[in-house]
């Protein structure tokens, strides 16, 4: 057995194969996946804040960024992680598959990144494109799933340290599984034989692929590459008022109470309670600020907003400025029925009840009569279709 897999992982041998190429493989992979986690923990701490959350409301377009760069570059590493896994994979064939307590621990840490990365990015992919074949609940499923990820990457370099200090700036080496000495090419590998890569038109395939798939795709997130956004889900300036929508109000089922001639907006603090129409909303002063919609799933669009201050809503109740409020949707039901905004936003004066996108009264399907916009908040995070603020 041991030498049928040595012999199979020798066939295998290729200047696209080697510690070398690995090792850079894994800088790009390392750096997409650190950024992918950091971002990451933003998003899922903006959505479930813990106690010591820092709140920004400037620049606006925080989440915007953070969030695009997210889905960014978890749509680059999945190219940079089969890159890797071709780079690396006759080395999973050689016998015995556990030599010693410290290649046991190695090769569980290969095993748990690999099993989790690649079920990281195939359901976060997925999920741009607001899809759920799964039984399990995306969202937690993803940020524990980010740090098993975290966790079996520095336990695998830990293991490997050593050799990824040797190649770390190596311009010489051997092939994967080579048993003696290679001549040594330009780039750092064995020749290639004819009609194979050499590891540097390897490396420049990978690159290009990558860079490809991000070009293609970031346009949903960064304005200045929307001319290049061929494959990803949302588009740019698309949608009712030139803004994209995730939630219809067919998909909410609130089209009839939202549309309702006698639908009020319930203002209440203790026992002051304020019910109040749309004409009455309109008739207070209204405020008008461009501010982006920004949505986990990596899409984003500015637009011109106008409505009421969300802080002269408070302080018509008599509520403190520095109160937090609980926002709750006709929606009958859904995770984001009901919406808790901390005080940071509340007292921002670009915080509003919006009741106009783009100089029109706002489409059904963007929340009428009326909706929560704010800076730098996920768009889940953006009730529509109000039904009322509670001052906590």
């Amino acid at each position: 057995m041991e030498k049928l897999t040595n012999a199979l992982a020798a066939r295998f041998a290729s200047p696209t194969r080697s510690t070398r190429l690995t090792v850079v493989l894994g800088r790009w992979l390392g750096l997409s996946f650190t950024i992918c986690f950091l971002t990451g923990l933003f998003s899922h701490g903006l959505q479930e804040p813990p106690s010591w959350m820092f709140f920004p409301t400037s620049p606006v377009w925080i989440y915007q960024l953070t969030q695009g760069i997210h889905v960014t570059t978890g749509i680059a590493a999945i190219p940079l992680l089969l890159a890797k896994l071709w780079s690396v994979y006759p080395e999973l064939l050689k016998w015995p598959p556990v030599k010693s307590a410290a290649h046991g621990l190695e090769r569980a840490s290969i095993a748990l990144f690999i099993a989790s990365s690649l079920l990281q990015l195939t359901t976060g992919l997925i999920n741009t494109y607001k899809w759920y074949p799964w039984p399990f609940p995306f969202r937690q499923t993803h940020y524990w799933l980010a740090w098993v990820i975290w966790g079996s990457l520095l336990l695998h370099i830990a293991v490997k340290l050593p050799l990824i200090i040797e190649h770390w700036r190596a311009r010489s080496g051997t092939g994967a599984g080579a048993g003696s000495p290679a001549p040594v090419t330009d780039d750092g590998g064995a020749p290639p034989e004819p009609g194979r890569w050499s590891r540097r038109a390897f490396l420049a395939a990978v690159g290009v692929t990558t860079g490809a798939v991000v070009l293609t795709t970031a346009g949903q997130s960064f304005s200045w590459l929307d001319p290049f956004n061929l494959f990803a889900p949302r588009k740019m300036g698309t949608g009712p008022q030139s803004v994209p929508v995730n939630r219809t109000a067919a998909d909410a089922k609130v089209a009839d109470l939202a549309g309702a001639k006698d639908w009020t907006l319930t203002v209440s603090h203790q026992d002051t309670h304020r019910s109040l129409s749309l004409a009455e909303l309109q008739a207070l002063p209204q405020y008008e600020h461009e501010l982006p919609i920004a949505c986990v799933e990596g899409w984003s669009q500015t637009a011109t907003w106008r409505g009421v201050r969300i802080r002269d809503l408070v302080a018509l109740v008599g509520a403190p400025p520095s109160s937090s409020l609980r926002v709750t949707s006709l929606e009958p039901e859904g995770a984001y029925r009901t919406m808790d905004m901390h005080a940071t936003y509340a007292q921002d004066e670009r915080t509003l009840v919006a009741l106009e996108l783009n100089g029109q009264t706002l489409d059904l399907d963007h929340g009428y009569p009326a909706r929560i916009i704010a800076p730098g908040r996920p768009g889940v995070l953006q009730t529509k279709w109000l039904h009322t603020v509670e001052v906590l």
